[in-house]
């Protein structure tokens, strides 16, 4: 068969992730330090876990309502309004945030349409406006990886739908303060344009209270999910809150693509809201400092807000030779490239073990050493 002829087109303007080349590799090298996956290294919480096996005993094993069942639904609407008051803000579980996102895609994009991100940009991004026939514009942030608003601005034209970030950023950790999302929805509301805002990682929040683009206005989608806050990202449940007529469309889009969000991990997500993580956040703020603590004398590095990712320019400016340096060192990481139109940095995670990240510490400052 003549695949390359029957293949359609779309299909090939998706590349392959740089991440998971790196996940595979993983399973080739002998006791590897991968700091390269960004999954949270505790397990789901028992609790959780009890939850999700009652709802299978209790045979909640079928399809639910498109839109999510409606004792998970209303306790996030719940949430949505004391945090949101003045907005009327609606509700959709969604199949993972990744759903979520190119849910929000489908329902504001068309060919030849535009959508502005951050450079650097969470690597789904560009495939998933690729799919939709969009083409992603990036607005660049280096070297502080913070959002201008000005220079936000500057990158719209008369065929852009919409902006995504994340906040805090995949991959530099890095998390909007009220002076720039406030300007970010500002700008957005002066040309008719919808914010996404992909909220994935506010349970890692690191620096007082999470700050949300939609505390700014009613034009912004958020994104959010129970994945990273609760280690279950393999039960694939997010959810989104916004504008009444995009989260109308968005569900309709559901209903023929993801059908709904897996019933299982739904009705476990109410005792998971019940659950303090608090301690888990205190956890990862305290790795961050680790490597804090062991790479910002040897590497320029962005202080990260949020997320359980660094970001650190590579010595000598190309980081696609400084990874395969440390690779043979046994240290898998991700170029920057994955996340970038620049190769000039690299993301590690430290979701890990702390002896885990202790060893990836000792390899990069005998690495940066050797640059020197």
């Amino acid at each position: 068969m003549d695949y390359d002829r029957l293949l359609a087109e779309r299909s090939w303007r998706v590349e392959a992730s740089g991440i998971r080349r790196i996940f595979e590799l993983a399973k080739s090298l002998p006791d590897p330090i991968d700091l390269s996956i960004g999954q949270p290294d505790f397990d789901v919480p028992e609790p959780i876990k009890a939850a999700a096996q009652a709802a299978i005993a209790a045979g909640y094993n079928g399809y639910t309502l498109t839109q999510g069942i409606p004792e998970l639904r209303e306790r996030l609407l719940a949430d949505v309004q004391r945090r949101f008051p003045h907005q009327q803000r609606q509700v959709l579980i969604t199949s993972g945030t990744s759903g979520g996102i190119f849910l929000a895609f489908l329902a504001l994009v068309n060919p030849g349409d535009e959508v502005i991100t951050t450079d650097p940009y969470f690597v789904a991004y560009p495939n998933h406006v690729a799919l939709v026939g969009g083409r992603l514009v990036l607005v660049d942030t280096y070297p502080d990886f913070q959002l201008d608003p000005d220079r936000l601005a500057a990158a719209i034209s008369p065929r852009t739908k919409a902006i995504v970030l994340s906040t805090p950023a995949n991959p530099t950790g890095v998390a909007l303060d009220a002076q720039r999302a406030r300007g970010l929805v500002e700008v957005a509301q002066r040309h008719n344009l919808v914010v996404i805002s992909d909220e994935i990682y506010r349970g890692f929040y690191y620096e007082g209270e999470p700050v949300s683009p939609a505390q700014f206005g009613d034009n912004v989608l958020v994104v959010e999910g129970f994945g990273k806050t609760y280690g279950m990202t393999g039960w694939r449940l997010g959810w989104v809150h916004g504008p009444a007529r995009l989260i109308e469309e968005m569900a309709k889009l559901q209903q023929f693509t993801y059908v709904c969000a897996p019933s299982i991990a739904q009705w476990a997500a109410l005792t998971a809201l019940e659950t303090d993580t608090s301690a888990i956040r205190d956890t990862y703020r305290r790795k961050r400092d680790l490597m804090l603590a062991g790479l910002r004398d040897c590497y320029e590095l962005v202080v990260p807000q949020g997320a359980f990712y660094l970001f650190p320019k590579a010595p000598g400016g190309d980081a696609t030779a400084f990874v395969s340096r440390a690779i043979q060192n046994r240290l898998l990481i991700i170029p920057g490239k994955v996340f970038s139109s620049r190769d000039t940095h690299f993301r590690l995670s430290y979701a890990a073990p702390d002896a885990l990240l202790q060893r990836g510490i000792d390899v990069l400052r005998r690495l940066a050493g050797q640059q020197a």
